[in-house]
């Protein structure tokens, strides 16, 4: 008599290889344009399971995603990074069509740094970002969207020239914002003076890498502030 166990095992290899690929197909294919470092952790999020209604996510830029894992960091296990080194307002734009689509419990946004560095105006940022906000309410008008202020930068480590000169023009970009979800009732989370000693608008050098990238103890300090929404 023959023995079934290796047909058994090859069905559920086929299987297994059909619900794989049906996972992938799930979710959308980004063709934006950024960089090859933005096309590779699109390419990635696709492979990944595709966002569903338990899920919270942060979306962003690098900020987010040198959180690593935000459960770790959040005591919960249903947070999912979706930050993207370099990322800007379009580029995430480009790329909600793998967020919202699974109507996300929630999603926490934050970016603005990276269209600073471009030479927009504060302005300028303001709008982009305003504009992304409106896009993911219409899209995602289950979700509960929370706005997160830009983070202040620290001009005195002298890397990052691109930014040079904007460090008083990030709580412009953030009055703005934080008056754009006041008028439409979306929570906006101002992380701003967790970062800065009150005096001026520069970043705690204990709390960051290297005048812009947070180290440990920044994201210690921005994980708290978030808990009580993970309540």
């Amino acid at each position: 008599m023959s023995r079934p166990f290796p047909h058994f095992f090859a069905l559920c290899a086929a299987l297994m290889g059909a619900w794989t690929g049906a996972i992938a197909q799930d979710v959308p294919h980004v063709t934006f344009k950024s960089s090859k470092y933005y096309a590779k952790r699109t390419a990635q999020f696709e492979r990944q399971l595709p966002v569903d209604t338990s899920m919270i996510v942060m979306l962003g830029d690098s900020h987010t995603e040198g959180g690593g894992d935000w459960n770790l960091l959040l005591d919960t296990d249903n947070v999912v990074n979706r930050g993207i080194n370099g990322d800007h307002a379009r580029g995430i734009e480009a790329r909600l069509c793998q967020v919202l689509p699974g109507c996300p419990k929630a999603v926490f946004l934050l970016c603005g740094a990276n269209d600073l560095s471009f030479g927009l105006s504060a302005q300028e940022v303001a709008s982009r970002l305003i504009h992304l906000i409106d896009i993911i309410r219409a899209q995602a008008p289950q979700t509960r969207l929370i706005v997160q202020s830009l983070l202040p930068i620290n001009e005195s480590f002298g890397r990052w020239k691109t930014l040079k000169g904007r460090t008083n023009d990030i709580p412009e970009v953030n009055a703005r914002l934080e008056a754009h979800c006041n008028a439409c009732g979306v929570p906006y989370l101002n992380l701003f003076p967790l970062f800065t000693s009150g005096e001026d608008n520069v970043l705690l050098s204990n709390l960051c890498a290297d005048g812009l990238h947070l180290n440990r103890a920044g994201y210690a300090v921005w994980a708290e502030a978030l808990q009580p929404y993970m309540d």
